[in-house]
């Protein structure tokens, strides 16, 4: 069974995915940050956490054959396949907070935060998502800049959940810097048997 979403840019969406489901992720246009989080089915205490997967991983980078943990230290995805090797762990979801920080036009914007607390229908005061596409440079004297993703329109990520999960993705809301290439623009979701 096959089953494809569009997500609008600036837009979220919950989906439901049972273990062994393979999940692709796509840019359609090239240069999209998309947020991707999730929780395990039936438990919201335990979700993805970019922090444990770094520490499982022993990488501020993944790639092919890696695992996403969960802050319970479980496997929650494989990576399976990867067209460009560029992802952040470290950034939170875009928040009203962070866009009157950065650009002075926090109320109202859209963002990552809202948008994936309102698919899952919850209220976390904090996510911090696996943010694919993303291209953080981090410098040896620990600086780091957000660049512009190396992504390109067709590019695609495949992750195998490795459990039931909800997952609560996101097409990145930051129009205002590199993030998003200074644009947003839509992502599809393909899930599959």
């Amino acid at each position: 069974m096959k089953q494809t979403y569009i997500i609008p840019a600036c837009q979220g969406r919950a989906l439901e995915v049972k273990k062994g489901q393979k999940i692709a992720v796509i840019d359609l246009e090239g240069g999209q940050v998309v947020d991707f989080f999730a929780e395990k089915a039936g438990n919201p205490r335990e979700f993805v956490s970019p922090g444990v997967t770094i520490d499982c991983n022993e990488s501020l980078r993944i790639k092919v054959g890696d695992w996403l943990y969960s802050n319970l230290y479980n496997p929650m995805f494989s990576l399976l396949s990867d067209d460009v090797g560029e992802h952040d762990l470290l950034h939170p979801c875009c928040r009203p907070e962070m866009f009157e920080f950065f650009y002075h036009n926090g109320a109202g914007h859209p963002n990552c935060l809202d948008n994936i607390n309102a698919s899952l229908g919850e209220d976390r005061p904090i996510i911090r998502p696996i943010n694919l596409f993303m291209h953080t440079a981090i410098q040896a004297d620990g600086a780091i800049s957000v660049q512009p993703p190396l992504s390109k329109a067709g590019d695609s990520v495949v992750l195998r959940a490795e459990m039931d999960v909800r997952l609560g993705v996101a097409a990145c809301s930051v129009s205002e810097s590199s993030c998003n290439s200074g644009k947003c623009s839509p992502i599809e979701i393909i899930v599959e048997d």
